[in-house]
């Protein structure tokens, strides 16, 4: 590995969609909570999740394939017919929703604000893997094999500002690889990121919920607890990706 970078925000990260990304490894975070449930899905036994931009390509696939379970968010809630125009989602954003009784053998259709803008600005990299606190090491494992030039570390942000969580995140990751890496070109974005981690690691939960979206979070009775569960680590050891054909899956070897 050559290089480590870090995007704070979606003004960093839509440039990417004309760079050349052909050596470079991706990984995104959206800790609360796009990514975190997605690792969630995945763990509890979800074949696969199809990341779309927009409420109506989510639904165009709905009426294709009927037997798909719709989840996302708008403003952090779930999607309803008023959003749709003539259906609820099955589940929203909150990964405490995707558990095994309901995901298990299903293929999910994902749209969020930032979440799935930002798996689709790095399509094109050699490769893309989601990234949470949930499969932080096995994510960094996976890594360390990847044999990349480029080490690019995605943070989804909200709207269009960096989000506390996500940068993090994308520290954690630093603090991971870095060492592993003797002579690596870092970026002032990465070592900005990994500071940040260090200073804030022995209390990821109150870090979490000093930032805008864990804030915005905690003040909903039946959304609060993602943000304690968002900040576990290494709860879901498992590596996930985003494969050719455009849907998240478990990376195969992936535990």
């Amino acid at each position: 590995m050559n290089s480590l970078e870090v995007l704070f925000s979606p003004a960093d990260f839509e440039a990417l969609k004309s760079r050349d990304m052909s050596q470079a490894v991706c990984v995104v975070f959206d800790i609360l909570r796009a990514t975190s449930s997605m690792v969630t899905a995945l763990a509890n036994g979800a074949t696969s999740i199809i990341p779309v931009s927009e409420i109506s390509d989510a639904v165009n696939i709905y009426k294709k394939e009927p037997s798909v379970l719709l989840a996302g968010e708008r403003e952090g809630l779930r999607i309803t017919r008023e959003l749709t125009g003539s259906i609820d989602f099955d589940l929203g954003n909150s990964p405490r929703e995707f558990t095994d009784s309901i995901v298990n053998g299903r293929t999910l259709v994902m749209t969020t604000t930032n979440g799935t803008r930002a798996l689709r600005s790095c399509a094109h990299a050699r490769q893309v893997l989601v990234g949470s606190f949930l499969n932080l090491e096995s994510t960094s494992q996976k890594l360390r094999s990847a044999n990349a030039s480029e080490l690019v570390l995605i943070c989804s942000g909200t709207f269009d500002q960096a989000a506390y969580e996500d940068v993090l995140a994308a520290g954690a990751m630093c603090d991971l690889v870095w060492p592993t890496n003797p002579g690596i070109l870092v970026s002032d974005s990465a070592m900005m990121a990994r500071e940040l981690y260090r200073l804030e690691r022995g209390d990821l939960v109150a870090a979490l919920a000093r930032s805008r979206n864990g804030r915005r979070l905690l003040q909903r009775p039946e959304l609060s607890a993602d943000v304690a569960y968002c900040a576990q680590l290494n709860s879901h050891p498992i590596i996930v990706g985003l494969h050719s054909d455009g849907a998240v899956r478990r990376i195969v070897g992936s535990p």
